[in-house]
């Protein structure tokens, strides 16, 4: 499933290093406190959510972040 980000948020991603070429790979912050980690953004705006997210709509997303590798 994907989702196309909210422009602030892609505003947001387009200041920070891409993880390869093309895309960044983030966790994304809801509202509520939860975080979706490891998720794939291509093109600074179209995220990849894995399955136990389908369900979830731009709106809900307050933050996002690049994902720590470590």
């Amino acid at each position: 499933m994907y989702i196309t980000l909210a422009r602030g948020l892609s505003e947001k991603l387009s200041t920070l290093p891409e993880t390869g070429m093309g895309y960044q790979t983030v966790d994304l912050l809801l509202e509520g406190g939860a975080v979706v980690p490891d998720v794939m953004v291509f093109n600074g705006q179209l995220a990849e959510l894995p399955p136990k997210f389908a369900h979830l709509r731009a709106e809900q997303i307050v933050d996002i972040r690049l994902t720590l590798s470590g």
